[in-house]
């Protein structure tokens, strides 16, 4: 019963930043500190950082699954922690890139913020692989946000067997969105406005 209660206690507020986290994301993407009056450099050296900080939460999720699978349950858990921080992590940088500098546009090869139809021609269907790439990652990122707060509150209420059935769906799209995200990085990089 009172992990029941520990679950429920934490249900508003896994509500409450499921829907915070994308409503906020996406208003801040839209702001340009520069637009506001501040004068900040863009912070264009965050990309490679955040998509390394995807690449090695991958890393860890596949090792956390690993150590669990061996009876290491303390592993287990300081990986699933650390993948946690730097799922974080990269939210920040991410904004915090986004918020200093100018996105790029999939395809612009003379970097003038304009998707040329030489340009368009040249990138062909890659362009439609990037984007369908791009959106799976990027709703699946809101998806795994209740998913991940679900799965971790009810391994700290010490309900594992729920907590075991729904880490079989959270974890394939967590590991998803993560190694996605680093090949997202890797085909926009070339873009890149600095």
């Amino acid at each position: 019963m009172e992990n029941s209660s520990l679950e429920k206690k934490y249900n508003t507020l896994i509500i409450a930043v499921s829907v915070l986290i994308p409503v906020v994301v996406a208003i801040l993407f839209g702001v340009k500190l520069k637009d506001l009056g501040y004068n900040v450099a863009p912070l264009s050296f965050l990309p490679p950082i955040y998509a390394a900080t995807n690449g090695v939460t991958a890393i860890l999720l596949v090792a956390a699954v690993v150590a669990i699978k061996n009876g290491k349950r303390k592993l287990h858990e300081r990986l699933m922690t650390g993948a946690i921080a730097l799922s974080i992590a990269f939210l920040v940088m991410y904004v915090a890139y986004h918020m200093t500098s100018v996105s790029a546009i999939f395809g612009d090869s003379n970097h003038n913020l304009i998707l040329e139809d030489s340009e368009r021609v040249t990138i062909g269907s890659l362009r439609i692989v990037y984007l369908l790439i791009l959106i799976t990652h990027i709703i699946l990122s809101i998806v795994i946000i209740p998913m991940v707060l679900i799965t971790y509150v009810r391994a700290l209420a010490q309900n594992f067997e729920s907590h075991k059935k729904i880490s079989k769906i959270t974890f394939p799209i967590w590991l998803y969105v993560a190694v996605t995200g680093v090949i997202v990085y890797l085909m926009i990089s070339p873009y890149y406005v600095y």
